[in-house]
């Protein structure tokens, strides 16, 4: 789940120990199994509410708490944005899926006293090509600021790889809302746009937790939340991805918590 910008500014940055991180991989170890879940799921026709049971039920039988349900009044225990929604989209038991949508599905777990944190974009059936490139270009966006999650680089690193990517491509990065560190609070320091700032950033730390999440706008990078105080959306009503992973700093380089790939490849 994305963080206000500025909104984070002011909190502490934790180094957790070795231990700890093991907790948080399990922790997003369920919000993979979760979006994978969801990934096979999504088709035609479903409702963003189903969703968001299915999600909750996962996460339950894992033994986890949805970190999303409650948080500061949000209504649900998944993020859900169609389309040209950005971020927070509340499920809804009137919203049906069509072909051709790209649904933004945002998952947290709250387990053992750690959070984890991770979304995806995801095609209903076949989608257009603007879609198709935006989906393509905004993941492409998370693993090269992933590559940057090494001792001694700074978060505008990590920043500036996802806005040259993005932006080569032409598309818009969102400025309003940005991404978070993470741990035993679902934001911490520090914050981790998707653009560079003029201010002078923090450097990495091994045993940083770094929830970095690209929100790239086919259109312009303006963005409004509408009247249910959650759900934003851009300005020109053009598309929105989003994708988004917990990843540890370590002296050997970024250690990615939440990936897909363990759910991914096993055959059912």
């Amino acid at each position: 789940m994305s963080s206000a910008a500025s909104n984070s500014a002011g909190k502490s940055i934790t180094i957790k120990s070795r231990d700890e991180i093991r907790v948080m991989e399990e922790a997003n170890r369920i919000v993979a199994e979760v979006l994978v879940m969801l990934q096979k799921t999504v088709e035609p026709g479903i409702t963003t509410f189903e969703l968001d049971r299915l999600a909750e039920d996962l996460c339950q039988k894992r033994k986890a708490v949805p970190a999303f349900k409650g948080y500061r009044g949000f209504p649900g225990s998944l993020c859900v944005s169609i389309n040209e929604e950005v971020v927070h989209g509340i499920p809804s038991r009137k919203r049906k899926l069509k072909k051709g949508d790209i649904i933004s599905v945002d998952f947290g777990t709250l387990y053992k006293g750690y959070y984890g944190d991770s979304a995806v974009t995801i095609p209903v059936g076949t989608i257009d090509g603007v879609k198709e490139k935006l989906l393509k270009v905004t993941e492409e966006s998370l693993h090269k600021a992933i590559e940057q999650v090494r001792v001694g680089n700074r978060i505008a690193d990590v920043s500036a790889a996802v806005q040259d990517h993005v932006e080569t491509h032409g598309f818009s990065i969102v400025r309003q809302f940005v991404g978070h560190g993470i741990g035993t609070s679902l934001h911490e320091g520090p914050e981790i746009p998707n653009f560079v700032q003029d201010n002078s950033s923090p450097r990495l730390q091994e045993g940083m937790v770094l929830a970095i999440e690209p929100m790239v706008n086919a259109g312009t990078y303006k963005v409004k939340v509408l009247r249910d105080g959650w759900t934003v959306v851009t300005s020109d009503k053009k598309p929105s991805a989003h994708f988004e992973h917990s990843v540890a700093v370590t002296a050997d380089g970024p250690l990615v918590l939440s990936s897909r790939e363990p759910f991914n490849g096993e055959e059912k």
